[in-house]
């Protein structure tokens, strides 16, 4: 974003180097890129005054001119009356014109910086002397304009001066990195730019008298510096009857006022086309790389670069034309999906759910006639037969348009404001101060009254702060004097309990920021402004007091460089994703948004809310891994998730689950969950905990992406501390992954309080062990954890001296109503080497004790 230092010098007073004003803003506001000077383009440029001019002898569209400059080209040859003769070519060069000169070794302006410079000299055209040329517009920088020389108005500049100065481009434009802005809206208009330099320079700023004050415009009393024009043009269009056309005041709907806050609007006529802004007021336009295009678009990109907020012309009679109802109806609501519309730049798009429009017609009925906040439609353009107009000035959900913006690829001056979060306040003064600019500038009369509709209003909080907690925060020591003079200059309302009038005493004091600032909601806000306008630099680093005691060692920590070490050893890959997901993810793994908290500011349209668990968000990764090749592998996450069943802190802050979350993926779409169960008991061995798991009646909804009859809970003891098993079948075709992809996720949490406080040591069995694959057939009703419970309680009788390790190898159903489960066992004695009669009568017990508990018998 470009911004000129003379048209901020029009709101705040800079008596600074610009190199000092820059060092503030970009410490204090907004990083800095780059600085052009842009009065170095026009070096040596002059107004002067063709005294005479006729055709060149020897061509038949040559001019030969002589200017009078008042003298002020130095070394440059002149005849008796000291004029200085340029052969000119433009159609427009007549005698007591005022131009624009270039003399000999001044550079192009339109060349200059560019690898084609090209320096004017003292030359022969045709057999003429020419010094120099008189400059187009065009060869001016200014606009695209080249059919003629510039032709200055005598009322702006007078022969002989200056033609930097006189046309404001003396002037140096400072290019700021706009993402830093994103969440201050109020700084992509030169007025709130300009109110933010004079706070942090200490200069004084002049806010203008149509912008009101804090919290007045959202008053419905109008502003008298332009109402008394706006009633007169009012009540005389009132009864104005233009070839019978009755220019009657829209009626704004509003359905869902989430989508449009407020919508305003008012009817123009008798716009002048022939009229146009002066050359000044387009070099405005020139420097923020907007072009010169017509009086009525100038004007409306003029205020937005000046405000920040928007506007959008329609052709009144067009709109009429297309309205369902035949009169100036507007409706802003959602678009309909499969709904389509010819833009401006003639492309015709399909219009998402997600988009809002802008619509002639009414709830029952209606065109749409704009993309909200992005484009306007063709069938309302304005073109050279216009000569009535609706002017919209309106607010529109940021986040809506942000999702237009990129599914559509619309990335105007328009959008990218709108995308900011531009406050409802900001219309109607705007719209009123447009209005004024209109009629001044093309003799438009205002033929409808200001139609407004203000649906959703909001209130910023008032926020108690005191310089205790300010200094404490900041680690400075800003006295009440400097805390009230910083958040004064920047809009900020004062108020507290202190009865004194020349110095308060209050131990705390109450703000309220303005209207302009949607941005400050907490105390911290208001804080980091203080510190901010006068400079986080300034401050004087101290190191805070603090013991010599040792820290303490995070338990959770502990256990996540545990878990992390294990799991990457076991040959699982440690990922890490965004907290931030899309709603879209939610309700593909079939988790409702509602348990999620939503981002007021969230970074994307894709990343508006925050994750529940992490396994969806892993899940997503895999398909990224399986797509490029990589066949079959285990990821996992240590990390935080969000629900608000977890319920609020006494600082109304979130509470936060630290889980483990845990995909084994394969393409093969072999069964997968005893490999992922293998993770989590070897896992549980690592850390000397005994992983139990049982059926699943039912999840709860935010792991409702597990198969139920293919997944179980997982225990230590008697708490539940996750979920193990095989994603539905529905979630894996939604997210394009293998049949059979398994999952884990752990709250680590719950875990913690079952850990040991040492770490559990078992010597290496000196002696050879022996193994044994034990295959029971069941009843297929009879679960996989039945079994293993079985052996596991049989095998904990052996006696001291003896250790055993389990693993699952086959489930095999030969028959409906029979399966076999298949387990290996291996056995070790430290005592001694493993006796085989004694093991088979282990067995024989094991087969004893699963006929009589689960009719089961071992083949």
């Amino acid at each position: 974003m470009l911004i000129s230092l003379n048209w901020l010098k029009k709101f705040v007073d800079i008596d600074m180097p610009i190199d000092e004003l820059v060092r503030k803003i970009g410490t204090r506001l907004v990083e800095v890129e780059s600085i052009e000077n842009l009065g170095e383009k026009y070096r040596g440029a002059v107004v002067a005054k063709v005294v005479e001019c006729v055709d060149h002898p020897d061509s038949d569209h040559l001019h030969v001119c002589k200017i009078d400059d008042g003298g002020v080209a130095q070394n440059i040859e002149r005849d008796e009356n000291g004029l200085v003769q340029v052969v000119c070519g433009a159609p427009n060069a007549r005698e007591g014109l005022l131009v624009a000169w270039l003399p000999p070794e001044t550079i192009v302006p339109e060349t200059f910086g560019t690898d084609d410079e090209f320096k004017l000299s003292a030359r022969k055209l045709r057999g003429v002397m020419s010094f120099g040329m008189l400059a187009s517009p065009r060869e001016l920088g200014l606009s695209d304009e080249h059919e003629g020389i510039l032709e200055i108005d005598p009322m702006m500049a007078k022969a002989g001066d200056d033609f930097a100065k006189a046309f404001e481009l003396d002037d140096y434009l400072i290019e700021v990195e706009n993402k830093s802005l994103t969440h201050r809206p109020d700084c992509f208009g030169i007025i709130g730019f300009a109110r933010e330099v004079a706070a942090i320079t200490g200069s004084e700023f002049h806010s203008p008298e149509w912008f009101g004050v804090n919290n007045v415009i959202a008053s419905s009393a109008k502003q008298s510096i332009i109402d008394d024009k706006l009633d007169r043009h009012t009540e005389a269009s009132s009864t104005r009857d233009d070839n019978n056309i009755s220019l009657s005041a829209p009626t704004i709907t509003l359905p869902d006022p989430k989508l449009c806050p407020r919508y305003e609007c008012a009817v123009l006529s008798d716009i002048d086309k022939n009229k146009q802004l002066d050359e000044i007021e387009k070099s405005y336009l020139m420097r923020s790389k907007m072009r010169s295009i017509s009086a009525t678009v100038d004007i409306t990109n003029l205020i937005m670069l000046e405000t920040g907020q928007p506007l959008h012309a329609f052709d009144y009679d067009k709109l009429v034309k297309v309205s369902p109802t035949g009169k100036p109806d507007i409706i802003v609501r959602a678009a309909e999906k499969g709904e389509k519309m010819t833009l401006l730049d003639s492309k015709e798009i399909e219009l998402d759910p997600k988009d809002i429009v802008v619509c002639a017609g009414n709830e029952t009925n209606s065109v749409p006639i704009a993309l909200a906040g992005a484009m306007g439609g063709a069938s309302t353009e304005i073109d050279d037969t216009t000569t009535n107009i609706l002017l919209e000035s309106a607010t529109f959900n940021l986040y809506n348009l942000r999702g237009t913006q990129f599914r559509h690829g619309i990335f105007s001056e328009a959008i990218t404001r709108f995308t900011k979060g531009q406050p409802a306040e900001l219309t109607d003064p705007v719209l009123r101060h447009t209005l004024q600019i209109f009629m001044d500038k093309t003799g438009a009369t205002i033929a409808s009254d200001i139609t407004d509709n203000y649906a959703l209003k909001t209130e910023n909080p008032v926020l108690e702060i005191s310089d205790t907690k300010v200094n404490g925060l900041l680690g400075s020591d800003y006295d009440y004097a400097t805390i009230e003079k910083t958040l004064r200059a920047l809009g900020h309302e004062i108020s507290c309990d202190c009865s004194k009038s020349d110095k308060c005493d209050c131990a705390k004091i109450k703000v309220q920021a303005p209207w302009w600032r949607t941005d400050v909601n907490i105390v911290e806000d208001v804080i980091e402004d203080i510190g901010r306008v006068n400079g986080f630099d300034e401050i004087t680093p101290a190191l805070p007091s603090r013991s010599m005691t040792p820290v303490r060692p995070n338990k959770i920590m502990e256990l996540k460089d545990k878990i992390r070490e294990f799991l990457a050893s076991a040959g699982a890959n440690e990922i890490l994703t965004y907290t931030f997901v899309s709603g879209d993810l939610l309700k593909k793994v079939g988790q409702d948004p509602e348990n999620s908290y939503k981002l007021a500011n969230s970074i994307s349209p894709e990343l508006q809310y925050i994750r529940q668990q992490i396994v969806p968000n892993i899940l997503v990764k895999a398909y990224e891994n399986l797509r490029v090749g990589y066949d079959k592998f285990a990821l996992f996450e240590l990390n935080q998730i969000f629900r608000k069943e977890l319920e609020l802190t006494e600082e109304n802050v979130p509470k936060y689950s630290d889980n483990l979350a845990f995909v084994f993926a394969d393409k093969s779409e072999k069964s997968n969950f005893y490999d992922a169960k293998n993770y989590l008991v070897k896992l549980g061995d690592k850390l000397d905990i005994k992983f139990e798991f049982q059926p699943i009646e039912k999840l709860p909804r935010h792991e409702a992406y597990f198969e139920p009859k293919r997944s179980a809970l997982v225990f230590v003891g008697d708490v539940q501390v996750g979920v193990i098993g095989e994603i539905k079948s529905s979630v894996v075709r939604e997210l394009k992954l293998p049949n059979k992809t398994s999952a884990f996720e752990i709250g680590l949490g719950a875990l913690i309080s079952f850990i040991p406080d040492h770490s559990a040591y078992k010597p290496v069995p000196k002696f050879p062990g022996t193994t044994r694959d034990i295959c029971f057939q069941v009843a297929d009703k009879i679960s996989f954890a039945e079994v293993d419970g079985l052996l596991r309680d049989n095998l904990s009788e052996l006696p001291d001296g003896f250790v055993w390790k389990i693993q699952p190898v086959d489930i095999y159903a030969p028959e409906n109503s029979l399966k076999n489960i298949t387990l290996r066992v291996e056995f070790y004695d430290y005592n001694k080497t493993i006796d085989a009669k004694f093991i088979g009568k282990v067995i024989e017990k094991i087969a004893k004790n699963a006929e009589e508990k689960l009719g089961a018998k071992i083949i």
